[in-house]
């Protein structure tokens, strides 16, 4: 646990009693204040209760006298579509309003970092696609490497359930636009921006906001070096925003896309090899055509990023390719879960989005593509120009009729159901082909989230006969 500074005898109200809520109450309690727990669930209240916490009304009228800052969990907004009455009330009331990630770098740093040799460091990881597995590869180097290493934030634990660091220790942290738009202190060592597709638009009142959460990472974070995706024109916008001139190698351009051969510092992936360039000539390449965890142009891009950052921190480049090698992916994104009868079966249940999906498609050959779920807006008729290496689609869920419409003529089914569309596409799959499941909408309509969607399509592929 990281205790929480500067708020010793103080009343701090925290909102939002899920995993990061409870962990930020006893992290305030460790450093000496008291937490004013609510929740609207009385469910989330009746389990912070039974963890020895009192709750208090924060809907009722000067519910915030004598309270110094409010801690909110990232998934309640504070802005935009409209702010929760809570927060209104906080700020109406001129009480500071923070999350837990504001307060993990305001108390991260201790008094007893004089001692150590190395001071211990932080990695963030934000963007639209790929943050998960960047981070998660991140850290998978630095075990690999034998270094000190955690891993949180908006992957594994909450931040202030973390251990406090020993000498030279680099912790991970993935990053949402949720976390970043309203922590009031961000202070990453180094900070990687992946990319930039639409998501969120309700929450950031559209693309403007949602680039601009992003961005705080690194115009109010400073770090001491950016790493960052330059394939859209937000990131090459950042890189330029970040960097006094092409030579400066505190930003570390990063593309899947093209060759950055004139800058101080940049990594790009083409063909499936990953090359490093410093100061106009190439320094390192690596071989990722046989990585199995990391198919495709998309995850390419998160070894780019990956390294950018490892090399960063001293890596040698011949150690982070032993590791990329026993890289195991993460659950949900371009996993192979299955191979039956010479058909391969990928889970991307995390391809929630038609950005994703595409990256998805542009990974195989010979697809069985099942997609569907709860549509977003804009639908997927963007993603006709990459079908041709899709034989067949199998539509499930609640806007798998739409979907079908939109990306008519393409050779289809409507099997509304995970097991039906398994159970047809392992029927008609030959050898070579890849059952891959993208479904470029959200889960809820048939799943609580894309993890139990992507559990249940696993189960049923390896139930089906060898």
């Amino acid at each position: 646990m990281i205790p929480v500074q500067g708020y010793e005898g103080a009343r701090v109200a925290v909102l939002g009693l899920g995993r990061s809520g409870l962990a930020t109450a006893a992290a305030l309690r460790a450093g000496g204040a008291e937490p004013v727990l609510w929740d609207d669930s009385p469910e989330a209240r009746a389990k912070a209760e039974a963890a020895g916490y009192a709750c208090t009304d924060l809907t009722r009228a000067g519910a915030f006298e004598g309270i110094a800052a409010l801690i909110t969990s990232p998934g309640i907004p504070h802005l935009y579509p409209r702010p929760n009455p809570v927060i209104a009330a906080a700020m109406a009331a001129g009480v500071p309003v923070d999350n837990d990630i504001g307060l993990f770098f305001r108390s991260w740093a201790t008094a007893g970092w004089d001692d150590f040799d190395v001071t211990p460091r932080t990695v963030c990881i934000t963007g639209s696609n790929g943050k998960s597995t960047t981070t998660a590869l991140i850290h998978h180097i630095l075990k690999h490497a034998g270094r000190a290493t955690q891993m949180a934030g908006n992957i594994g634990r909450g931040v202030l359930d973390l251990d406090p660091p020993e000498d030279g220790e680099v912790v991970v942290l993935e990053l949402s636009s949720y976390q970043t738009d309203l922590a009031r202190a961000l202070t990453p060592d180094i900070a990687v921006f992946t990319n930039l597709s639409p998501d969120h638009m309700d929450r950031h009142s559209g693309m403007g906001g949602y680039f601009a959460a992003k961005r705080r990472l690194f115009a109010e974070g400073a770090p001491d070096r950016a790493v960052i995706g330059v394939d859209e024109p937000e990131g090459v916008y950042l890189a330029n925003q970040m960097a006094m001139g092409a030579t400066d190698d505190r930003v570390i351009r990063v593309s899947s896309a093209k060759k950055l051969g004139d800058f101080g510092w940049s990594v790009f992936a083409r063909k499936g090899f990953l090359a490093e360039w410093r100061k106009g000539r190439q320094v390192a390449s690596i071989d990722l055509r046989g990585v199995k965890a990391l198919p495709g142009a998309h995850n390419h891009q998160n070894a780019c990023a990956a390294y950018a950052a490892c090399r960063s921190l001293g890596l040698a480049p011949k150690l982070i390719e032993e590791a990329f090698h026993s890289f195991g992916g993460l659950p949900h994104r371009s996993q192979t879960i299955a191979e039956k009868r010479g058909v391969r079966y990928v889970n991307d249940s995390k391809a929630t989005n038609v950005d994703s999906a595409a990256k998805a498609l542009e990974a195989f050959s010979n697809i069985r593509w099942i997609v569907g779920g709860m549509g977003k807006e804009g639908g997927v008729s963007a993603l006709k120009p990459l079908l041709g290496s899709v034989k067949k689609t199998y539509f499930i869920g609640h806007s798998g009729r739409d979907f079908a419409l939109e990306l008519a003529p393409l050779e289809h089914e409507i099997c509304e159901t995970m097991e039906r569309a398994v159970a047809r596409a392992a029927e008609e799959a030959e050898p070579g082909d890849t059952v891959l499941l993208a479904p470029a909408a959200a889960s809820f309509d048939q799943y609580p989230n894309f993890e139990k969607r992507g559990e249940h399509f696993t189960a049923l592929a390896q139930a089906l006969p060898d």
